[in-house]
């Protein structure tokens, strides 16, 4: 049982179905990528696990037990839609929203000052939050989102809006709360942050599971079996496949010699695979190329019927009268 547990979560909302039977185990200590095409249901599961809504039909534990609201304090949630006062000052409304998570005024003071000297915006604290810039703000929303330490942090599009300084500022932070012990959900269009950060990932398309799993074994699975070889060899001379082992996909000359990718039969191994080229060239560098998510993505996505074609968004707009 994972730290997380969705049991056949259903939510229909009138005749619109958002999430249809999701079972689905997020492990303890663990960054699980949320993904799918927009209005997927990936935030309609968010907002179930975070309690903001409650599901037509199953049930979200929460470490084993039926999640109830008092496991709140024990969740951070940075939705995609941000959102602060703006009229409130910096520090006023950092201390407010601490004091919703149970933190007492002393000891949000202590660790906000904490956070404001790492982020390096203390000059802000008395700063009205309408002076912010969009990423000085989103800064002070990650900071009031991990400040109260939660067991569970999830995070919707988090990068989104940052420059490339600041999105390795919080990349960074969300490794370390990781590394603390934190099980982060993750919810991105970023394929390139989910390779980096992500254990574990869903696929959710048209308010279905697709596919869920270990990062690296999926890549695994969806691969086309290509190799990079690198090698030394005469000018002119090219690869030839032995009894069919693989076909020559691309060949480009560089400083040091040849660089291809093959393209492996099923059945060859990687011995004969190297026995056959050494045979004819002298290696270099020999390494197995796995396949990029965002490729798988677009597979998965493909194979499940293509994206989504309709959002509850635009549900609500042509259905008004039936919520």
């Amino acid at each position: 049982m994972g730290f997380i547990s969705c049991e056949n979560v259903v939510k229909k909302f009138g005749s619109f179905v958002a999430l249809d039977h999701i079972n689905l185990e997020i492990p303890q200590g663990k960054i699980f990528g949320f993904l799918g095409p927009n209005g997927a249901g990936k935030t309609t599961l968010i907002r179930i696990i975070n309690r903001i809504t409650l599901p037509t039909e199953g049930r979200v534990l929460f470490n084993g037990k039926e999640i109830r609201l008092s496991d709140i304090e024990r969740i951070g949630y940075l939705p995609e839609e941000r959102g602060l006062y703006k009229k409130m000052k910096v520090g006023e409304q950092a201390l407010y929203l601490a004091r919703l998570k149970g933190m007492s005024k002393g000891e949000a003071t202590r660790e906000l000052m904490k956070w404001f000297q790492k982020f390096g915006i203390q000059p802000w604290w008395n700063k009205k939050v309408e002076e912010l810039s969009k990423g000085m703000a989103q800064k002070i929303q990650f900071i009031t989102t991990v400040l109260h330490k939660p067991q569970l942090l999830i995070l919707d599009e988090p990068f989104s809006g940052f420059d490339p300084i600041n999105v390795n500022l919080i990349r960074d932070e969300i490794i370390r709360l990781k590394d603390e012990g934190c099980t982060i959900i993750l919810s991105t269009h970023n394929m390139e942050s989910v390779e980096e950060l992500c254990d574990e990932i869903a696929l959710v398309n048209k308010a279905r599971l697709v596919i869920t799993g270990n990062v690296d074994q999926i890549r695994r699975d969806y691969g086309h079996n290509r190799v990079e070889v690198c090698y030394q060899t005469d000018a002119g001379k090219v690869l030839q496949s032995e009894e069919g082992l693989f076909s020559v996909v691309s060949s480009e000359l560089t400083k040091n010699g040849t660089r291809s990718i093959i393209e492996a039969a099923p059945e060859a191994s990687s011995r004969s695979l190297l026995g056959s080229i050494s045979s004819q060239v002298d290696i270099i560098s020999y390494q197995p190329l796995m396949p990029k998510m965002n490729e798988i993505f677009i597979k998965l996505v493909g194979e499940s019927g293509g994206a989504t074609s309709q959002s509850f968004e635009d549900y609500k707009k042509s259905n008004p009268k039936t919520l």
